[in-house]
């Protein structure tokens, strides 16, 4: 499907609700890597406007050199939505860190690279849609009509050794819209622009609250299933786990999703995946991966407590909501206004007791299965969308506006 002499993968010819506005989305992963919450945006975004996800280019040192880790392509089909495409930086045209006006003309040249996509599909708006703040080169072009930030991560990884940086700020307040993902984010960052909407990590509710039979591998695997979906990397409390797993042989610990980042943290994985109660069943495809939570008997959010995982909002949070199964999770500054429908803990004792209280209530009563569930249907990312959606047409002047608001009147 791939056409190497554009170096973009063209897609179906169905239009947008506004087709004569294109978005070109600034990405810090491969297309083919695992599904994040920027692929859930951007593609239910490509409903609204055209979308192209614009791939990092490899730095020069990889093309020069060779190495970096290849991306496993297979994780996502190239099945992609109607009013969605892909730029794919041609190998010949790397990535430069300095000098500063290298690194700034690469970056202008790749933007407006992946604007011709849109152009060519005859799109007379563009807007520049940031996902990391390194990424602010692009603004240099001056050929967009708006920008956005969407902010995710705390990229200083400390509140109280390292500031916010000048750079940063300098791009929250210059861009015409942002969205902020977690209540920390929003303490921290949100009040440099006006226009800034909160926007937390959703769920595909449809695809997590129904019912789907039990996959294969965990049918051999015995209850109590205390189960963990995602991403396997260092910012999880793996020694942690590791003593609940030595201490509580009666429970199967499930772990579903890659290995990635681990670090130093790797022989910890190494330890919990030699014990019997123990299964790491790997990486699986969303559309498989959301029938997991529902035949878990406790999900788990285990996170470590740092500066990090401060700022962070659990892609799986609402996921495993919408299965409506009971939940045990570090009291994280994300998490601490789910009190009312997940349990919190600290020691490994306090998880000890939280988990069995859970699986002791037997997934508890239909009316808080039903809490859950409501919790999660309220933030759908379809739903959430829209609201992005909503705010770029803001922007965009009232014609947009109105012409959204008719859309909305339409659809009730």
């Amino acid at each position: 499907m791939k056409n190497p002499g554009t170096g973009h993968t063209p897609i179906g010819s169905a239009r947008p609700l506004f087709p004569e506005v294109g978005v070109v989305a600034f990405v810090p992963e491969e297309w083919g890597g695992a599904w994040l919450s920027r692929h859930q945006v951007l593609t239910r975004l490509a409903e609204y406007f055209r979308v192209v996800w614009a791939e990092p280019a490899r730095s020069w040192r990889e093309l020069v050199l060779g190495g970096g880790k290849p991306v496993n392509r297979s994780h996502r089909s190239e099945t992609f939505p109607e009013g969605f495409s892909l730029y794919q930086p041609e190998r010949w045209f790397p990535q430069f860190d300095r000098p500063a006006w290298l690194a700034s003309w690469t970056a202008v040249e790749r933007a407006r690279r992946a604007e011709a996509l849109l152009r060519r599909r005859g799109c007379k708006i563009v807007i520049y849609y940031l996902w990391r703040p390194s990424f602010d080169h692009v603004l240099e072009s001056g050929s967009y009509d708006l920008s956005c930030y969407h902010i995710v991560d705390e990229y200083s990884f400390s509140a109280t050794e390292l500031p916010l940086t000048d750079r940063e700020i300098q791009l929250i307040k210059g861009v015409d819209q942002v969205f902020i993902h977690s209540p920390a984010l929003m303490e921290r960052k949100g009040h440099f622009n006006p226009h800034t909407l909160f926007v937390p990590n959703g769920v595909d509710y449809r695809a997590f609250a129904t019912h789907q039979e039990e996959p294969a591998d965990l049918r051999a695997i015995s209850h109590p299933r205390i189960g963990y979906i995602g991403v396997i990397k260092s910012q999880l409390d793996l020694r942690l786990l590791l003593e609940l797993a030595t201490r509580h042989v009666e429970w199967s610990f499930v772990f579903v999703g890659p290995k990635n980042s681990l670090g130093t943290e790797a022989p910890l994985v190494k330890e919990l995946s030699q014990l019997s109660n123990v299964h790491f069943l790997g990486h699986k495809p969303i559309e498989i991966a959301c029938t997991y939570p529902q035949h878990m008997d406790v999900c788990l959010l285990p996170y470590k407590t740092n500066d990090y995982t401060k700022y962070i909002y659990p892609l799986k949070l609402h996921e495993y909501l919408a299965g409506g199964k009971p939940i045990v999770g570090t009291p994280i500054r994300s998490l601490l206004d789910f009190s009312h429908v997940i349990k919190l803990a600290n020691t490994p004792e306090e998880w000890s007791r939280a988990i069995s209280e859970s699986l002791a209530l037997n997934g508890a009563s239909s009316d808080q299965i039903h809490m859950r569930r409501n919790i999660a249907k309220q933030v759908d990312w379809g739903t959430l969308v829209h609201g992005i959606a909503s705010s770029i047409c803001e922007r965009l002047g009232p014609t947009y506006t109105e012409q959204f608001a008719a859309i909305q009147l339409e659809a009730l």
